[in-house]
């Protein structure tokens, strides 16, 4: 809380079908005003991994710093970086700004999760091959552009391929779906698995997120997903 500023928050709007309609209300929050001198660098605490999304450096130029030298503070330390893009449009002045400020962010992550259609505008490519050879020449070590249904599309220097997606008996509300995406992948690559094994996992948790209303009531604890994965039906 700000005693000079608002909590930023908001509004999403249900509809019948396709993602739910989003308004914002975060122009001049106090979460607008982090900066650098409410999170030290030197305070920083010690950790295995840093997930980052679009959002922070949307809001504000203050947090797109704070988001931007944390990241490199971290790095410099071997810590991995996972990015999901998590476009807004409506958060930034101009798709310009929004590209190269994003892009600038994607390039330094290990780990990449961009959604097919984040990835057309970020590279201007229209083939998910191409899109993640943009980021992989660049430095990412792994790129997972999501594909909704139809899963996800794994790409390292050494393999590419589709990973199928899970069956959902009825999507109620795509938002949070992402974030579960990125929850299932993380997860799985800091207990060692598999990029693919990571990638069935994250597919696993955004089929459970669409199948709930709200951004996260739909994700599931350990025993939840393991049997979901057990019995889910993987898209053809």
């Amino acid at each position: 809380t700000d005693p000079h500023h608002p909590t930023g928050f908001q509004l999403k709007s249900k509809v019948e079908k396709g993602d739910p309609v989003v308004e914002y209300y975060r122009r001049n929050s106090s979460a607008s005003k982090i900066s650098l001198e409410d999170f030290p660098l030197k305070q920083l605490p010690k950790t295995q991994h840093l997930h980052l999304t679009g959002i922070p450096p949307a809001i504000s130029a203050s947090f797109r710093e704070l988001s931007w030298q944390v990241l490199n503070d971290l790095k410099q330390k071997g810590v991995t970086v996972s990015f999901d893009p998590n476009l807004r449009p409506t958060l930034w002045p101009t798709e310009r700004e929004m590209i190269e400020v994003v892009n600038m962010f994607a390039k330094e992550a290990d780990w990449l999760l961009p959604g097919m259609k984040e990835g057309e505008i970020l590279t201007g490519y229209s083939r998910k091959e191409d899109i993640a050879s943009y980021y992989l020449d660049q430095g990412v070590k792994l790129v997972v552009i999501k594909l909704g249904e139809e899963g996800a599309y794994l790409a390292t220097e050494k393999e590419r391929k589709d990973v199928a997606g899970f069956a959902v008996t009825e999507v109620k509300d795509t938002v949070g779906a992402g974030d579960g995406f990125a929850v299932g992948v993380i997860s799985a690559l800091l207990e060692g698995r598999s990029y693919q094994e990571a990638v069935i996992r994250g597919n696993a948790i955004g089929a459970k997120a669409v199948m709930s209303s709200g951004d996260h009531e739909g994700l599931p604890d350990r025993a939840e997903l393991e049997h979901f994965m057990k019995k889910g039906v993987l898209q053809s």
